[in-house]
Formats: C-alpha cells, structure tokens, sequence
C-alpha cells in the first residue's frame, strides 16, 4: 500500500527509481529516447525539483542553502488578523505591500456571548481600508477555499497564519505559520529558512471506489508522522496517479499534509488544473508544473492507491490510524485504549466509550463533513447521492453538512445535493470552520463523533476535563460518513455500499464574492481609523533578555507530544484571541490546570525580587540588578498542529521566558517561541526536572551575542545544586537579535 524510501532516490522520466547510479541513469534515459545526462548532472538534480524551482524564485538572495522568502500573497482568518495587524502597526506598518486576505471562518459564531467576535470582525474591515487588505465576511468562506477559489497560481508563493495553508495541488507553495511571520512579510522582511529537504510522493494507480482523499491521507499520515519522515520537509506528488483523480480530491489529500509536519507540498499540474483555473476566470496562473528529465529527492514515498482501504483515525491525533475493517473487528480493546489514555491524563474522568460497541457493531452519535478539508463541492454531492431516498434516522445520530464556501454550496444547491440532504434530515450549514476547533458542534459526554474534518487532537472538539467532560472524534472520509448515515450511525466503511459512477460539473459563480468581498489591495487610505471594540488590547511590555536567567519550571508534560491546543485551548476561548491578557488565563488548562497560577506567582517574584525571602535562600550569588526572573516548561516535544502564535505568547504574557525540550514537533512552533522571545532550549536527554525547579543561566545574553550553542546551567531542587547542559542550535542572526530584544515587536521598535 505504502513503501518508504529512506534513501536518496530519483525520478527518470517520470519513473520513481531507487538506482541513482550514473548507468542505470542512462540505461532509462536511452529506453525513452532521451540524451545521456553527466554524474554532475544526477548529483545536481535537486534542481530539477519542482520545489527548487520555486523556492529560488521567490529566495531574494543569491544564497541557496539558506533562503530568505518573499511571498506572492498571504491570508489570516479572525483568530488570528487582529494580533498580526496590532503588532505590524506597532512596529511600523504604512500599507499591506501584497495581497491580503482576512477572512471571517473562525470566530463566525458569538460562542461566549458579548459583541467581541463581531467587533474583531470590523476591526479586520478597517485595517482592510486603512492599510489595503482584501476582506471577506463571515460565513462566505473558509480561508483555504476562498485562497484556492481567488489566490492560487502555479509555481506561486502564499503565507497564511493557519496551518492547513495548503494548496500545492493547485501548483502552489503554501506554508502556514504563526502571525510573527506574517508581520515580517508586511513589514518586507523575509521568511529565513534553510533549503529544506525534497520528499517524493509518488502515487501509483486508482482508487476503488468507496475511497476517498480522507482515506488516502490518513494512510499516508499513519506511515510517516511518528517516525518524522517528511518532517520539515517539502512533500512533490508526482506519478501516474495525480491523472486519475479530480482536483476536490487532489486538495483533500494535500490539505492533510500538515498532519504529516512537513514544511510544505507541491504538486505535479495537468489539464486538470488547467480547467479549475479556467473555470474560475483566472486561465493566466495556470502553468505546466513536472520534475526534469533527471530529480534527485532526498527520500521518497511510493502509494499504490490502488490498496488504500477506508481509514478511520482514531483519538487523539490523525496518525492513529486503522483500516475502518480493522477498527471493527478490534474495537474493544482500541476503545478500551482510549480510555487508559483518558484515565492517564485526568484521572477522576469518568470515560466509558466501550459502551459504544454493541453486537459487534459501534455506534456513533455524530457526523460532520466540514471545512478546508472535508467540506468539498465533491464530497458533499457523493454524500448526498449516497443517501439519497434515505434517512439519517430520528434517534441520537445527527449529520452536519458544510459547504466550505457559499459559491460551492450555490452549486451544490443547482445540482440539488442540498434539497437531498436536508431530505434525509441532515443539517446543512454555511462556511465556518467550528467544528474542526471546537466552537460547533461539540459532541456530547462519552461520545464519539466521526468527522472528515482535519484534526482530532485530545477535547480539541471543545470537551472539558477539567469540568468532568469528555469526548473523541475519529477522522473518516465524507464517504464512510455517508455510509455510517445511512445505517444510523453504526460506522460503515464505505466500499461496503453501491456507489454511483458518476461525474459531478461544477460551475463557479464568481458574482457571490465580487458583490460582498471587499476587495482593498493597492487602494490603502491613511484616513481611515483602526475599528477597536473593548476586548481588542495592546501587547503587554516586554523587557529584553538580561545579562543573566533564573528560570523556575511552571509546568513539566511528559506526553510523547504536546500539541498547540494543549497549550492553549480552542474552542470558545479563541473569542479572547485580541485580548492577551484575558487570553492567557487559558494557557496550558487542559493540561496543566495550575499553570497560569504557578506563572504568575514567578512573575510577580520577578517584580518584587529585591524583596523575595524565596531568592534570598538559593545556594546563589545573583546580581538581580542584570538578573532577569521567569517561568520555563518542559515537554518532550510540544508545538504539533496549529500555527496560531497564541500558544507561545500566552506563555510570554504570563513572564516565561524559555521553553526546554528533546525537539520541536514544528518549525512554526519553534519560530513564534523565538518571535514572541522565548528561548527554545533544546536537550540531548530528559532532564530530572520537577515543578518549583530553579534553573540558572550565568551570561545568557553574552553567550547569544558570540553565537555560544550550549550553556552550563545549574539547577537547584529542594535546596540541591546539579547542573543541566541547555543547547540553542541553528540560531540565525535575526533570530538572536529578536532574542535578545525580548520579542519581535521590541526588535522592530528597536530599529533592527
């Protein structure tokens, strides 16, 4: 089904090869016709890399080892536009120098009461007039599909503060990223990285039918997250595959690979793209897109979709996958599972999903087919053609429909999908990506809902520990959601039931956006005042690194991985995004409950330090005056999934002033603790770390200065003094002076 390459491998003429020797090059090459290529040029194929070629074009240095990006356009959505624009205007901002979307799909709905999400809203309408932006209202789009439907192009560039930013299978780059990251773009910097690694995807085959994008992603998602295979990594689909599927099902693979932690993806383009182009008025950013004659990938993945089976990714995270077959027939025991790691992380929950299998069947309360990934004009019509003169049933299983832009539910709604839909007693609602986040449809205690939707990270649905509650999704394909459907809920894979063959015609109606989208770019009007309603705050001050860290740990997760929405909540706590301050109260509470409280209690020793009987008692002789005091966490490696940057400024509201761990599940994650000034302290082995732990780092800010990647630190437990080794690796040169001045905003205002 899925065979990985960990070796250096090529693709010849469009052949996936793992012999890369010059001779057996050649011996492919004379079999097509083609002329002879030199060692040098088998060595040098990374260059004929669809990657290379658009990476280097938008690399504004002559430097290809380490790239300094600009981008061709970048999109926000409501959680996260208003810091963005908050910090570009306080380091400087005049006007968006590139397209700029702000789209409206995340806090569409008033989730904790007040005018808070609605006056975000206007806020994200005046910077649109006042600096040139392009915004688009709540309910007309998901941010990836309007990006898609209005900004895409082969061989471009596109920066979103999300991180399903995903849109190679329409030729285009696109990397998701904390807010930092986008302000270095409108404040035209650039966005640093080293030329990443090239992984070959190379499908093979068709799909049976019954299989759907989900299936295959998660299949791929299954194979090489946990063993970082495409970490950080840019994925190339290419192979004789790519001709046989529709361009919905395309994106629907390409969307998820964000679960896989790559770095980006691109994608080989066809008269496919060219007709999506073409059928969206906008035939000039098409282009042909192929690897060279001779490519060289640093590894490859070979997928014969030909196998792929329908898949079910089980809790709590999208590479905990299984057949659907195989789910079934061990379900007990898989259930049982989720329980312990319930149990293993709040104990006094009560948690019983065994109860949902009964006679050897599951039953699930909950369908959604929704958002950037599921929400397709395709996958809604199988869907409703699959259902069709059927019922969903009038007892606990519900099924929710959202369309992911209005121009695709108008042409859902002329192919009569939704008329089917809402026959069978399905729900049909607009654009808004709630239910992936957990601000819709939030599955009841005990439940188990199955979503074609992109995440199921641990009460990332909205469930609350803390509160006793609890709740699982399990990520499946619109497909076998139907078929679940249609049997009531008892989870059906969906090559079980007959499926039309059938094509689907989709005629866009560009009209929807052009008589509501406000379309600002190059149209900036300095007279215009920034809206601001009363949640929308200021960032705290931040004080620069000091001469000297006492650290003192506030939390220590020993998960395997620690993911953003474990760092800071979704959900309904995304309203107080614009407010820092109210925002941080939430930090770290589905995990670690007494964080905030431990945070502050350090920060405010950090205020009263003269005065502290506490540091008054370490085995230490501290000049307090070049002393800076803050709280640090530890996890194994945090920062898997979201982009949002709130999961690393949280932490700096509240006075940290480090993370420490083995690695970094992200590049994003990493990079806003550097933006938001938060030294990303790695370590070579866990250390014996425990909460209420002093770490001293003698001549912190002298050693960033001289480029020191290693510090001797010491660390006092219960009156004891050990010592702990803490690296700081691949630190570039902005990334230091950004450390050193306390933040991104402090290093703008500085001057740098």
């Amino acid at each position: 089904m899925i065979t990985l390459y960990k070796q250096k491998t090529a693709l010849i003429n469009g052949n996936l090869e793992t012999d890369i020797s010059l001779d057996h090059v050649n011996k492919i090459l004379g079999k097509a016709g083609l002329s002879p290529v030199s060692e040098q040029d088998v060595k040098e194929g990374v260059k004929n890399t669809m990657a290379w070629s658009i990476l280097t074009a938008h690399n504004t240095t002559k430097d290809h080892k380490n790239l300094k990006i600009k981008f061709d356009a970048m999109a926000s959505h409501d959680i996260t536009y208003v810091g963005i624009v908050q910090t570009a205007k306080a380091s400087g901002l005049h006007e968006f120098p590139m397209p700029y979307v702000l789209t409206n799909c995340h806090n569409s709905l008033c989730a904790v009461g007040g005018t808070i999400n609605e006056d975000d809203h206007l806020f994200g309408l005046s910077a649109a007039k006042k600096y040139g932006g392009i915004f688009v209202p709540a309910h007309l789009a998901v941010i990836h599909q309007y990006m898609r439907e209005m900004h895409t192009g082969c061989g471009k560039m596109l920066l979103g503060s999300d991180s399903h930013t995903r849109y190679g299978a329409l030729g285009t780059m696109a990397m998701g990223e904390g807010g930092p990251e986008l302000v270095k773009q409108l404040l035209n910097r650039t966005y640093d990285i080293a030329y990443p690694d090239v992984v070959c995807i190379y499908l093979e085959n068709e799909p049976k039918k019954g299989v759907g994008p989900h299936d295959v992603a998660l299949a791929i998602i299954g194979e090489v997250f946990k063993n970082g295979f495409v970490k950080n990594s840019v994925m190339e689909f290419t192979g004789p595959g790519i001709a046989g599927l529709s361009i919905d099902f395309r994106n629907g693979i390409d969307v998820m690979t964000t679960e896989t932690a790559c770095l980006s993806s691109i994608w080989v383009t066809d008269e496919k793209v060219r007709e999506y182009f073409k059928s969206h008025g906008r035939e000039e950013d098409f282009r042909a897109l192929k690897p060279g004659k001779v490519a060289l990938y640093d590894r490859a993945v070979r997928v014969d979709l030909s196998k792929i089976e329908p898949m079910i990714a089980l809790p709590f995270h999208p590479s905990n996958t299984y057949t659907i077959k195989n789910f079934l027939e061990n379900a007990p025991d898989l259930l049982a599972g989720i329980e312990d790691e319930v149990k293993r992380k709040s104990p006094d929950i009560d948690v019983s999903l065994r109860s949902l299998y009964k006679d050897g069947k599951v039953i699930v309360n909950q369908g959604i087919i929704a958002g950037c990934s599921g929400g397709t004009f395709e996958n809604i019509s199988i869907a409703a053609d699959i259902l069709d003169g059927h019922n969903v049933g009038t007892d606990e299983f519900t099924l929710s429909v959202y369309p992911q832009s209005q121009p695709v539910f108008y042409e859902l709604n002329r192919n009569g999908s939704v008329n089917k839909l809402m026959t069978t007693g399905a729900i049909m609602k607009t654009a808004f990506c709630g239910p992936c986040f957990g601000a819709g449809d939030v599955p009841a205690n005990n439940s188990l809902s199955i979503r074609h939707t992109t995440r199921n990270f641990p009460n990332r649905e909205g469930s609350k520990p803390g509160d006793g509650q609890v709740a699982a999704v399990a990520l499946m394909d619109a497909r076998s959601i139907a078929a679940t459907a249609l049997n009531h809920g008892e989870i059906t894979p969906a090559t079980e039931i007959e499926i039309k063959d059938k094509e689907y015609p989709y005629t866009f109606n560009g009209d929807i956006y052009k008589n509501r989208v406000y379309q600002g770019y190059n149209k900036a009007d300095d007279s215009v005042s920034l809206r601001y309603g009363p949640n929308i705050k200021d960032w705290p001050e931040m004080e620069p690194l000091k001469e000297h860290l006492l650290l003192k740990v506030a939390s220590y997760i020993d998960d395997p991985v620690t993911t953003t929405d474990e760092l800071i909540p979704s959900g309904e706590t995304s309203s107080y995004r614009s407010n820092p301050l109210k925002l941080s109260e939430f930090a770290l509470s589905r995990v670690d409950p007494g964080y905030v409280k431990k945070a502050k209690e350090i920060a405010r020793m950090n205020q009263n330090k003269d005065h502290s009987a506490e540091l008054k008692q370490l085995p230490l002789s501290l000049d307090l005056s070049k002393t800076g005091i803050g709280s640090v966490i530890y996890a194994n490696r945090p920062g898997d999934g979201s982009a949002r940057e709130q999961a690393a400024s949280v932490q700096k509201v509240l006075g940290g002033w480090a993370n420490i761990a083995l690695d970094y599940a992200t590049k994003r994650y990493r990079s806003n603790l550097v933006n938001w000034g938060l030294l990303p302290f790695v370590t070579n082995v866990k250390p014996a770390l425990k909460i209420g732990d002093f770490i001293f780092i003698e001549g912190i800010r002298s050693g960033i200065l001289q480029g020191q990647r290693e510090f001797d630190c010491v660390v006092i437990s219960n009156g004891n003094k050990n010592t702990l080794k803490l690296k700081l690796p691949n630190l570039t040169d902005d990334e230091r002076d950004i450390l050193l001045e306390g933040s991104l905003i402090n290093y703008y205002k500085s001057g740098k």
